[in-house]
């Protein structure tokens, strides 16, 4: 009889949680870290995690742990389930507890501003040699939510290294939750966290009630955006035609799940960015994202002129109409000349 796996979850919040649940599903011994002692009581003792999944039952394979040292006890695979801006912090503390080499799996979608490194560049620079074996990276769209309850969803893991990628994928795939593997790191990662912005605009879109016609063409000409910027830094310009591109974008773009967009909408009705952020009680990836992205259109000369524009709103005060009116009044140029530009610069 096959040994029941052990692996460990850093971060109890809605989609840790989630993922924990699909491993349980998959009959692995699943050890959830958090760092709020109810929290972890709760899990334990309720089976429950009412603050970010509410009504949803967890397997009893899921145990909450609020030391890491305990939770990183016997396993060999981490998934990593916290904001970009607590991503170091945690890949110290899992230098220090693990008493063994680790493949650590980030579900993070985020890119670090000033440093404008990818969150598996900031891993494989914070973490141990001797601890971090492997990064690998699981993204898609995905609601936390409907992964909670069993709904279909599909999703994509990609690595420096494909066969951890591939066990990964082995570890978490079923019948609910689908698992492609991507060899494209930059592209993947650069979609998933890019879309965000988007998303971000797709919302405040929405908030002014400009209805369908505004939105599909901000999410076509956010996803060449997004495609610029990434076959610069080397994606596959393919990539963004797949599940962490397109696919994520529809998802976070038209979701009353995402958080992104709810901001969105929120600015787009006439509150300010403090308010909104105090009022989600969750972290908004977009933010730091935009600021992250404004940076990387800088040092690699590329046209955003939705990063741009969302970067006016939130950072200098823009108002948002007017943000909307300078995209509508840009210079003419072509489609298609725009989309050859991008298949040639990933040649």
């Amino acid at each position: 009889m096959e040994k029941q796996k052990k692996v460990a979850v850093a971060g109890a919040g809605s989609w840790g949680t989630a993922l924990a649940m699909v491993l349980a599903d998959n009959g692995c011994d699943v050890r959830l870290w958090g760092n709020k002692p109810a929290q972890i009581e709760e899990i334990n003792g309720k089976h429950t995690n009412e603050a970010y999944l509410p009504g949803v039952t967890l397997p009893e394979n899921i145990v909450g742990h609020s030391s890491l040292d305990k939770a990183l006890e016997g396993v060999d695979t981490v998934i990593v389930a916290v904001p970009t801006k607590a991503i170091r912090d945690v890949v110290k503390q899992i230098n220090e507890a693990a008493k063994q080499p680790l493949t650590v799996v980030h579900v993070s979608k985020g890119i670090e501003p000033g440093t404008l490194m990818r969150i598996s560049e900031m891993i494989e620079e914070e973490g141990d040699a001797a601890v971090v074996k492997d990064v690998v990276v699981l993204a898609g769209p995905s609601h936390a939510e409907e992964v909670s309850l069993r709904h279909p969803t599909t999703v994509t893991v990609s690595s420096k290294n494909m066969e951890a990628a591939k066990s990964v994928q082995d570890l978490f795939i079923n019948h609910n939750f689908r698992v492609y593997t991507n060899p494209d790191l930059v592209g993947v990662e650069i979609g998933t966290a890019l879309k965000n912005i988007i998303a971000l605009a797709a919302g405040i879109t929405d908030g002014l009630g400009y209805g369908d016609n505004a939105k599909a063409a901000l999410m076509t000409r956010g996803l060449a955006e997004i495609a610029r910027l990434g076959t610069v830094m080397g994606a596959n310009p393919l990539t963004f035609a797949g599940l962490t591109g397109v696919g994520d974008l529809i998802v976070t773009c038209t979701s009353v799940h995402s958080r992104n967009w709810r901001a969105g909408n929120m600015l787009g009705k006439g509150q300010k960015l403090d308010d909104v952020l105090e009022n989600m009680g969750m972290v908004v990836e977009g933010v730091r994202t935009t600021k992250a992205a404004y940076q990387l259109a800088e040092k690699y000369n590329v046209k955003m002129p939705i990063t741009m524009a969302l970067y006016g709103v939130l950072f200098d005060g823009k108002d948002v109409r007017d943000a909307v009116d300078s995209l509508m009044s840009r210079d003419k140029k072509s489609e298609m000349d725009d989309l050859v530009n991008i298949l040639q610069e990933s040649k």
